[in-house]
């Protein structure tokens, strides 16, 4: 038995937009978030799972490593895409990865027009610039409870302290 068949599938985004369609013909409640999940960590892995209760599949739109350095910095990605790809395909909660190029969503939201769009609660709704986009189309938007004290940039800062304080 293969192990493939427990990863989610990584798909282009002409790929992704067929899988959607087959999902509404289905009548299955498609969900979608999206990120850059440079350092996966526990906070990712409990907000996936809780997109994922939202609805019937979870679609993640996965920044591709350019557009995660213009928006986090030139240090950044730590992990590449592939890699990053890989780790969210290995997760229960997660059906599909497709990437973009974009600073923010909204061309692939046009194209996928989930029913519900996820962001962490430390965002404002009235703030995405991807609202219009995913309300223009029925869709909803649902903020997950965040959790505190577990973030990339926080992992990245303890990583270099335990390391900087060994030397």
């Amino acid at each position: 038995m293969s192990p493939e068949r427990w990863f989610g599938q990584l798909l282009d985004l002409d790929a992704a937009v067929a899988w959607r369609e087959e999902q509404r013909v289905a009548e299955r409640r498609v969900v979608f978030t999206n990120g850059c999940f440079d350092v996966l960590h526990s906070g990712h892995v409990e907000f996936l799972a809780w997109a994922r209760s939202q609805g019937d599949a979870l679609v993640i739109g996965l920044n591709d490593d350019d557009s995660v350095t213009r928006l986090k910095g030139a240090q950044r990605p730590i992990a590449p895409f592939a890699q990053r790809a890989r780790m969210l395909q290995a997760l229960r909660s997660v059906d599909v990865v497709v990437g973009f190029s974009q600073r923010t969503p909204e061309v692939i939201l046009e194209r996928i027009r989930p029913d519900v769009h996820t962001k962490s609660a430390q965002y404002r709704e009235e703030e995405l610039p991807e609202r219009a986009v995913v309300l223009q189309h029925g869709g909803v938007v649902l903020l997950a409870p965040h959790v505190a004290g577990s973030s990339t940039t926080q992992t990245i800062a303890r990583i270099l302290a335990r390391y900087t304080d060994r030397r």
